[in-house]
């Protein structure tokens, strides 16, 4: 279960099943991350927001002046983390330092605080980003009226540590669910591929002459659908292979005979001293040897109907006028009356030269047996949506018994010299590659009747 490319089927799922998986990992990790800073960060805020009113709160008026009552509450900010030293700074009028750390800068120009809300922005000092929240605060009506800007800054890595923390809590129950979700793939995976695996094993320890069908139980449809395909196949093969076995021995069988005679009558003929008996000799040695010809065609056309045909557009009426014409000289001289009936055009699906096979040899038939003196009638008809070739004779015909048999390889209903008992066979195998059949009928009032019927018309 190897691929072109060098990667096993089994690579190829489990890189296209777990790759994805990673990415979504990967992804998932950088939004928890993102998400993760977020809340971080919303927390912060809250906190600095509570801290900075806090430390707001701590102004009083006194007189025309402001109490800044801070060291309780400054002690309360500091400490309430010590791992993340907490900045403040107030400044009154705001810019002016008063109390705290005087390096801690202002707001940008565009986040100016105004009304009661603070404002919060990110600042770098010291080398640290720090995250600060500021407030304006207003004392006291007209010229007596102060304001008091009051900051608190706390470093980021807070977030950050938060932001690790959440990731971490998140990504380590994926991290082993994804582990355990890659296992239950690699298991599927491998019991997906388990028929596959015994196909494979059933093929690479079957004999080679070995053509039964391959048994596949407890398989999916797939795997199922495989199998049929590869048994189709080794029908296939185990026909052809049959068909080429019965060719042999059909052509070892027939040919020994003729082949045995020739071979008698040469030795007979170099033996011979009289010119006239060498001379018949020599006869039958040809009349043997266009007979072994002939039945060499014949086994060879026989061979040929047994492979598989391409139907193409043909003809069939057009065809059966030409096959007639062609046989109308060798029916002159047997003293048979040849004539054409049907269609003037007949188009069916079909392979043309087989086609012809199959009318020369029910004309070589019915020429042949028929007798002088009598008629055959070459039909090409359509009917009942189908294309019907007959070939009709008004000799002696055959019996009822006889009938049963024509079609029969090497079966002769006749002693007369120059048959096989093929010709008819291989038109009965053309009909079947053409989807169709081959019927022996007994003419009206005598005679016989083939009908090559073929499986629809264009």
């Amino acid at each position: 279960m190897t691929t072109a490319a060098g990667f096993s089927l089994k690579r190829q799922l489990l890189l296209w099943l777990l790759l994805p998986q990673l990415i979504l990992w990967l992804m998932g990790g950088v939004l928890a991350f993102r998400v993760a800073m977020t809340y971080a960060e919303k927390a912060i805020d809250q906190s600095l927001t509570q801290s900075v009113r806090s430390l707001a709160r701590q102004v009083k008026p006194f007189g025309s002046g402001l109490l800044v009552d801070f060291p309780k509450a400054a002690q309360d900010i500091l400490e309430q983390d010590p791992k993340d030293r907490v900045s403040y700074m107030v400044s009154s009028p705001p810019g002016s330092f008063l109390l705290g750390n005087s390096k801690l800068p202002g707001p940008p120009a565009d986040a100016t605080p105004t009304g009661s809300e603070p404002v919060l922005y990110n600042v770098e000092l010291d080398g640290k980003t720090m995250r600060v929240a500021t407030i304006d605060v207003s004392f006291g009506e007209g010229p007596t009226q102060q304001r008091m800007r009051v900051q608190v800054a706390k470093s980021l890595s807070v977030q950050e540590s938060i932001a690790r923390e959440l990731v971490r809590d998140v990504l380590f129950p994926l991290l082993l669910l994804g582990a355990f979700m890659s296992f239950l793939v690699f298991a599927g995976i491998q019991r997906g591929l388990a028929p596959l695996q015994r196909l494979e094993a059933q093929l690479a320890h079957r004999n080679a002459a070995a053509l039964s069908p391959i048994e596949m139980t407890q398989a999916p449809e797939e795997v199922h659908s495989l199998a049929t395909a590869l048994n189709q196949l080794l029908t296939t093969l185990r026909r052809s292979l049959s068909q080429e076995k019965r060719f042999l021995n059909d052509a070892a069988h027939q040919l020994r005979t003729p082949l045995a005679g020739l071979i008698s009558q040469t030795e007979l003929a170099l033996t011979e001293t009289d010119p006239q008996a060498r001379q018949d000799r020599l006869n039958k040695v040809l009349s043997g040897a266009q007979r072994s010809a002939h039945l060499v065609h014949q086994l060879l056309s026989l061979a040929r109907t047994e492979a598989e045909v391409a139907l193409l557009p043909v003809d069939a009426a057009a065809l059966a006028r030409e096959v007639a014409r062609e046989w109308t000289p060798r029916a002159v001289a047997a003293g048979v009356d040849l004539g054409y009936e049907g269609e003037e055009s007949l188009m069916v699906p079909a392979d043309k030269l087989l086609l012809r096979e199959a009318l020369s040899n029910l004309l070589d038939n019915a020429i042949r047996y028929a007798g002088r003196g009598t008629t055959v009638t070459l039909r090409a008809l359509r009917r009942d949506g189908q294309c019907v070739l007959e070939v009709e004779d008004n000799g002696p015909g055959l019996s009822p018994s006889d009938l049963q048999h024509v079609f029969e390889r090497f079966w002769r209903a006749s002693e007369m010299p120059g048959g096989c008992g093929l010709g008819l066979a291989i038109v009965a195998e053309i009909a079947q590659r053409h989807g169709g059949a081959a019927i022996a009928l007994g003419a009206h009032p005598q005679g016989l009747l083939i009908r090559l019927q073929l499986r629809g018309t264009l």
